[in-house]
């Protein structure tokens, strides 16, 4: 990756108070080691007349896989050839921006001790980035350049230029002037628009990105005609981050209209109001009580079967008593959600060695399942329709065989307390059924009875008087040898 950055300059303002601004010296060819490859950094060009300091990224394509979503481990099956030839290497995108961020932080913060009066000025600036992927293409460059105040040319670059009739690539060559920025403005609009024009990034975007963006945005974003898009792009269209980031840029906004303080403007609510307790969603509650009865009943290799995105897994890794923890699910795409709540490819071998996620239907036996402790089946049965629900059983009753089973499912008499559901309809769209207490104990009983386990119900959530908790949790225990030999004499 390749980008360049230019000025001009006179006697009395010499184009190499850039090499004070970048806290690089034009005589020096620097190199600086990054977490995918080598920084350097090196000057064409450098006199009182004309100055050009250059930024080359040596993308080391396998450090790149090994860090990422292919390092195997919570990643990608397979190790597809793709993951080691594209374009990473050669068109700029949030690689470099994250390269500009830690080879040139201090100028990015517009601090500059040896010329601080440099620092405000601005300066007469050519920017080139020779590959610049664009998913919206020259006009989509221009439109979110050219309200910050550059001049743009954005080429389209020919995916052959022997073979014309092939069209063009998805790729510009990109060339930004201006003179009424500084440096550090220029910087901080090629960190946050470069990974925002490539509609991607190489690494899992955390809630923190959405400070990154504000510090980066500080002065420009919140007036962007495209700051929805710069936003949503920035955070990986991430709804919930990017939310977050638009009512921020919003309190930002009528701040400045206000010539206040931020905080002068977020006050509609009393400090007083904010220590108010939260009543705590029904689905923590049940993680609680799954997790107190898993406690209770000893169980350190722990199986959660249909497991979906992952939350209980990841409740149960925070408790070091749970020394292996499988999840299972049908469905892959909930796998890789999973796979990224859980951080697995980031994760500390140590950590790494309690969990496991793997695809597992729960309508066939499955002996990687036989031997553990413990299974949960958290509001999964009622998933399943009821002719399916034997083999489920079967599954894991007959085969698996825990000896420990948490099986919790919704208690249909309580969806009259729910003011937003409209009566005679279920909780979900894919629940195929929904039981009352009754009709769940007389399932749990008749398969303790068939198996050889003990069955106890547990009320999760406000146990109304009336029509009972919002979930039934019943806990099955395995009986003993003895217990059941006993019994058939």
């Amino acid at each position: 990756m390749f980008l360049t950055i230019s000025t001009t300059g006179t006697p009395e303002r010499p184009a190499t108070d850039l090499g004070f601004l970048l806290h690089k010296h034009p005589e020096k060819a620097q190199a600086f080691s990054t977490s995918y490859g080598k920084a350097h950094v090196l000057y064409p060009e450098a006199d009182a007349e004309r100055c050009t300091a250059a930024l080359l990224l040596e993308v080391d394509a396998v450090a790149l896989v090994r860090r990422g979503k292919g390092k195997g481990r919570g990643g990608a099956p397979d190790a597809a050839l793709a993951q080691y030839v594209n374009d990473r290497p050669y068109a700029a995108s949030s690689l470099l921006a994250v390269a500009l961020s830690a080879v040139f932080s201090s100028a990015m913060r517009g601090v500059c001790n040896a010329r601080p009066e440099a620092a405000e000025q601005t300066r007469p600036l050519r920017i080139e980035v020779p590959a610049l992927p664009a998913r919206g293409g020259p006009d989509l460059v221009r439109g979110l350049f050219e309200p910050l105040g550059w001049a743009v040319t954005a080429e389209r670059v020919a995916l052959d230029s022997e073979f014309p009739e092939w069209g063009d690539s998805r790729y510009v060559r990109l060339v930004l002037e201006s003179d009424a920025l500084t440096v550090a403005q220029a910087l901080r609009h090629l960190y946050v628009l470069l990974p925002v024009l490539d509609d991607a990034k190489h690494y899992w975007v955390a809630p923190d990105e959405v400070d990154k963006l504000l510090r980066a945005g500080e002065g420009w974003l919140p007036e962007h005609p495209e700051q929805k898009l710069i936003t949503s792009r920035y955070l990986s269209r991430r709804w919930s981050l990017t939310r977050q980031a638009m009512e921020r840029l919003e309190l930002v906004r009528l701040a400045e209209t206000d010539d206040t303080e931020v905080e002068e403007i977020d006050n509609a609510v009393e400090a007083e109001a904010e220590t108010e307790e939260k009543p705590t969603p029904l689905a923590e509650q049940r993680r609680d009580a799954i997790i107190a009865a898993l406690q209770a009943s000893g169980a350190a290799r722990v199986l959660d079967l249909g497991c979906g995105q992952g939350q209980l897994v990841q409740a149960l890794l925070k408790d070091p008593r749970f020394t292996e923890i499988v999840g299972t699910d049908v469905s892959m795409r909930a796998l890789t959600i999973a796979s990224r709540r859980l951080k697995l490819d980031r994760m500390g071998e140590r950590q790494a060695s309690r969990v496991q996620l793997f695809q597992s239907s729960l309508a066939y036996t499955d002996n990687r399942l036989k031997g553990y402790d413990a299974a949960v089946l958290s509001e999964v049965i009622e998933h399943l329709d009821l002719p399916r629900l034997p083999a489920l059983e079967y599954a894991v009753f007959g085969s698996a065989r825990p000896r420990t089973v948490l099986v919790t499912t919704p208690n249909v008499e309580y969806n009259v307390r729910w003011e937003s559901l409209p009566a005679g309809h279920v909780r979900h769209g894919d629940h195929r059924f929904e039981w009352t207490r009754a009709q769940f104990r007389q399932w749990a009983d008749a398969v303790a009875a068939r198996h050889g386990y003990g069955v106890e119900f547990v009320p999760v959530g406000p146990d109304d008087p009336e029509v009972g908790p919002p979930t039934q949790m019943a806990v099955f225990t395995m009986k003993s040898v003895t217990e059941k030999e006993a019994k058939a004499a």
